[in-house]
C-alpha cells in the first residue's frame, strides 16, 4: 500500500511539472502567433473548440467498457461545471490578453501569486487547516509568503543583464518587447486578475465538482464544451473582423493544434486529477516552477534578456515552493498516521 501511494505521488508530481512546462510552452507559442498578427480572442475560442473535438474523439477509447460505472449527471453538477467554464473562459481571455500586452515571462512571474491566492481561499472555505501550533501550517504560510516575495522581486527588480540577446542573430520569429510602459502595466494587471480567477477555478473544481462527480476526463470534456459555448459570443464581439478568424497554415494553426493536444486537454486533466488527489494548494504551488522554464524558453525563442533579478527571485520562489510542499507532505503524513491508529476496545 505504501509503495503504491509513493508511486501515485511520484506520478502526480511528474505530471504537475510536465503541466507547468506545457503551460509555458503554450504561452510561448501563443506569443509568437500574436506577434504575427493573430487575435487573442480568436486563439481562445479556437483553442477551446479544438480541445473539445480532441476530447470527444478520445472518449470512446478511454470509456470503451466502463461507461456504465460513471455516476449519473444531476443539475447541481451541470450548473457547477457551467460556472467553472464561465470562470475558466474569463481567466483565459484575460490571461492571454495580458500576455499579448506584456510577455510570457511576466505571466509566469505573476502566476506565482496563484499559490497565495489559493491558500487564502482554501482557508476561507476550510479546505486547509490553520493550526497555528502546527509546524506544517507555519511552513505553508511562510512558504507562500516567500514564493510571493520572490515573484514580486522578479517583477520590481531587474538588475544587471546576465545573458543578453545582442550576440544572437535575428530570427524570423523574433519578438520585440512592448515599447510603452502603459501596455506593460495593463498586461500585468490583467494577468493579476487572471491568476486570482485561476485560484477561484481551483476552489470551485475541488469543493463543488470533484466531490460530486469524481471523473476527471468527463469533467474536462464538459468544461471545454461549455467554455466553447460561453466564450463564443465574447470572442466574436471582441474580434469583429471576420478576416481575422481565417487561420493561416503557419504558427497560428500550430498554436491551436498545440493547445488542443498538449495544452488545454492535458493541463486540465492533470490539474483536475491533482485537485481531487491533493487539493487546490498542492496544485497551485507548482506555479513557481514556471519562472525558470519561462525565462529559459523566452530567452531562446523570444530573445528576451535574462536579468539578475529573475535569477535571484526564481531561487527565492523555489525555496518557498519546497517549503509549502514540505508542509503539505507533513500534513499528509500526520493524517496517514492518525488513520492507521487502531482504537482500543473498551470493556463492557
Amino acid at each position: 500500500m505504501e509503495r503504491s501511494n509513493s508511486y501515485k505521488n511520484g506520478a502526480l508530481f511528474t505530471a504537475m511539472v510536465a503541466a507547468e512546462c506545457t503551460i509555458v510552452g503554450e504561452n510561448i507559442i501563443f506569443k509568437l502567433a500574436t506577434s504575427k498578427g493573430m487575435s487573442y480572442f480568436v486563439f481562445v475560442f479556437y483553442a477551446y473548440a479544438a480541445t473539445t473535438l480532441v476530447l470527444l474523439l478520445l472518449f470512446p477509447f478511454i470509456y470503451r467498457s466502463n461507461t456504465a460505472s460513471l455516476p449519473l449527471f444531476k443539475f447541481p453538477v451541470i450548473s457547477r461545471i457551467c460556472l467553472l467554464s464561465l470562470v475558466g473562459s474569463f481567466f483565459r481571455i484575460l490571461g492571454y490578453t495580458g500576455i499579448a500586452y506584456s510577455s510570457p515571462t511576466l505571466a509566469s512571474m505573476i502566476g506565482n501569486l496563484t499559490p497565495g491566492f489559493t491558500f487564502i481561499l482554501a482557508i476561507i472555505f476550510r479546505m486547509e487547516n490553520l493550526a497555528l501550533s502546527s509546524l506544517s501550517t507555519w511552513a505553508k504560510i511562510i512558504g507562500t509568503l516567500v514564493s510571493v516575495s520572490g515573484a514580486m522581486l522578479v517583477v520590481l527588480y531587474k538588475g544587471p543583464t546576465i545573458m543578453s540577446t545582442a550576440s544572437i542573430p535575428a530570427q524570423s520569429l523574433h519578438w520585440t518587447p512592448q515599447s510603452t510602459r502603459s501596455r506593460w502595466v495593463i498586461g500585468g494587471l490583467l494577468l493579476l486578475i487572471s491568476n486570482l480567477l485561476i485560484s477561484v477555478w481551483y476552489i470551485i473544481q475541488q469543493t463543488q465538482i470533484m466531490k460530486l462527480y469524481p471523473a476527471e476526463f468527463i469533467v474536462t470534456l464538459l468544461y471545454c464544451l461549455f467554455a466553447t459555448i460561453i466564450s463564443a459570443p465574447i470572442c466574436f464581439v471582441g474580434e469583429s473582423n471576420l478576416s481575422a478568424w481565417r487561420l493561416k497554415p503557419d504558427i497560428e494553426l500550430a498554436s491551436i493544434v498545440y493547445s488542443a493536444f498538449f495544452g488545454l486537454s492535458f493541463i486540465t486533466v492533470v490539474h483536475t486529477f491533482g485537485l481531487r488527489m491533493k487539493g487546490p494548494v498542492y496544485t497551485a504551488i507548482f506555479k513557481p516552477l514556471s519562472i525558470a522554464i519561462a525565462a529559459i524558453t523566452s530567452f531562446i525563442f523570444l530573445s528576451e534578456a535574462l536579468h539578475l533579478g529573475s535569477v535571484i527571485g526564481g531561487v527565492i520562489t523555489c525555496v518557498g515552493f519546497y517549503t509549502v510542499l514540505w508542509g503539505k507532505a507533513n500534513d499528509e503524513a500526520g493524517k496517514n498516521k492518525d488513520s492507521c491508529k487502531i482504537p482500543l476496545l473498551q470493556s463492557p
